[in-house]
């Protein structure tokens, strides 16, 4: 266990890099992380199930500004982690993924008010000519921060709370669970729906209306709704006939006209 729970450690420490180091390539989604902590424990289909229903609550969690939003890349870690070792379904990892991200949350905060104060702190080292502490703040004490506070809640949680948790949860009231499982079917439609508030536009409701219809009506798999939607992509977008420019018509002023 000592070793899964270093590389899933390192896992949290790889994704907080992503946006921060090393660019963006998405490894900090629900649905990456979550695939590769199947991988480690394992378990890839539970994780890539897990993945894809956190990624769909996430959808509506946009981080504008100075805003924190709940952490879901720590809360996806971590609800997959304990949903495949007590072995429970993708449901109960929703249960301890919405906690865990708001807590990540409140770490953050937290985090973001103490590096604010490395920016002063670098500056006094610039005013004293001492350049390589002042890049120390910025190139090495920031990231490094960053790394702890994911590195440290997820080993901590996933050596020593696997039994803990699994208690815990086995010990939730009924109502309680029943009312949390109608929230995790809820979030993801509500975070698909803001989703869509920004990209739906009167020309694609067409598309939408169709995609959703032939998934409600054709008994089709989402494999099978996938190659419709590439092979209708191909007909509207290379088999038909782009439509022509309409000729410019050119107006003649009447001086125009008197010398003809």
């Amino acid at each position: 266990m000592l070793v899964k729970a270093i590389l899933l450690g390192l896992i949290g420490v790889i994704a907080m890099f992503d946006s921060r180091l090393l660019g963006r390539s998405n490894f900090e989604r629900p649905l990456i992380v979550s695939c590769l902590v199947g991988i480690v424990l394992g378990d890839m289909q539970k994780g890539l199930m897990i993945g894809a229903s956190l990624e769909l609550i996430s959808l509506g969690i946009v981080n504008i500004g100075a805003a924190a939003p709940p952490d879901m890349t720590l809360g996806s870690i971590i609800a997959a982690s304990f949903a495949i070792l007590s072995n429970t379904n993708a449901q109960t990892a929703l249960t301890i993924a919405l906690p865990i991200a708001i807590l990540g949350q409140m770490i953050g905060i937290v985090l973001r008010t103490v590096l604010s104060s490395f920016s002063h702190m670098a500056d006094n080292a610039i005013d004293a000519g001492d350049f390589k502490k002042a890049r120390s703040y910025h190139i090495f004490w920031g990231p490094f921060l960053y790394a702890l506070m994911y590195f440290v809640p997820i080993f901590l949680a996933i050596y020593f709370g696997t039994g803990v948790v699994s208690s815990v949860v086995n010990s939730i009231p009924e109502w309680l669970t029943n009312g949390l499982t109608l929230a995790s079917k809820i979030l993801p439609a509500f975070g698909f729906a803001l989703l869509m508030s920004t990209m739906l536009t009167k020309k694609t409701t067409a598309y939408l209306l169709l995609g959703f219809f032939v998934t409600a009506y054709a008994n089709l798999s989402v494999t099978g709704v996938a190659i419709f939607a590439v092979i209708l992509a191909l007909v509207l977008n290379e088999i038909l006939p782009k439509q022509k420019p309409a000729t410019e018509q050119v107006a003649i002023d009447d001086d125009d006209l008197e010398e003809l």
